[in-house]
C-alpha cells in the first residue's frame, strides 16, 4: 500500500519511526547496530531514543548487560501514539525518504 502521490513525509518524523521500528525488528538493538543499519551518528540515535520519541509516548528502555555502561541493547516497551503496522506498512516510502537503500532496513517479520 503506497502513499498518495502529494503526500510528502517529514524526514524528521521518518526518522523517530525508523528507530523505533529497529529497535522492534533487530535482535540486539544497541548503538552500534543502530548505527550500521542507518548510517547515522552515535550522537543522532541517541538524541533520537533520549528526546524524539519520548514526545510521541514512545518507550525505550536500555537492558544493561555486562559491566560497562554501554553494554546492552534496546528495547521497544511501548509505540505510545506511533502506529507499528503503518511504520512496517509504509517502510519502504519511509527508507526512501531518508535516502536509504531498502536492503539495508531489515523486512518486518510476517504478522
Amino acid at each position: 500500500m503506497g502513499l498518495a502521490s502529494n503526500t510528502e513525509l517529514n524526514p524528521t518524523i521518518c526518522r523517530r519511526l525508523l528507530i523505533a521500528y529497529l529497535i522492534e525488528r533487530l535482535p540486539r538493538p544497541n548503538n552500534p547496530a543502530l548505527e550500521e543499519v542507518t548510517g547515522w551518528p552515535r550522537r543522532t540515535i541517541q538524541d533520537l531514543i533520549a528526546k524524539g520519541l519520548p514526545g510521541h509516548g514512545t518507550r525505550v528502555e536500555f537492558v544493561q548487560q555486562g559491566v560497562r555502561n554501554n553494554d546492552g541493547y534496546y528495547t521497544l516497551k511501548d509505540w505510545g501514539s506511533i502506529d507499528g503496522g503503518w511504520v512496517r506498512a509504509h517502510l519502504q516510502e519511509i527508507a526512501a525518504v531518508l535516502e536509504l537503500a531498502p536492503d539495508r532496513v531489515p523486512a518486518p517479520d510476517a504478522r
